[in-house]
């Protein structure tokens, strides 16, 4: 097995509860590149409406979404979506997952 390290990836998506206040953050503490404004995206037939129906499964009805870049080009998409829920206590370090 060939094992070479580091590994790239080109983009994570992230869920945020304001898109707006998100892209204003990234931008101008971060330096991000803004690459798509903030967008409505629906459930329909289009192109895109069909290739989040394949990513979310069919319901899902809208969504806002922003893409970003750093400066080393890691792409980010921004998702916030419709009656998200915000847990109190929404930093559980001794969990497994993403922190």
């Amino acid at each position: 097995m060939n094992n070479v390290y580091p590994r790239n990836f080109s983009h994570i998506g992230i869920s945020v509860p304001n898109l707006e206040e998100a892209v204003k953050f990234y931008t101008e503490v971060m330096g991000w590149y803004l690459i798509m404004a903030p967008t409505e995206i629906v459930e329909d037939d289009s192109a895109i409406g069909e290739m989040c129906t394949e990513v979310f499964g069919e319901g899902w009805g809208s969504f806002r979404i922003a893409h970003m870049s750093t400066g080393d080009r890691i792409g980010v998409e921004m998702f916030q979506f419709k009656n998200q829920t915000n847990p109190e206590d929404n930093f559980e370090y001794w969990k497994t997952g993403i922190f």
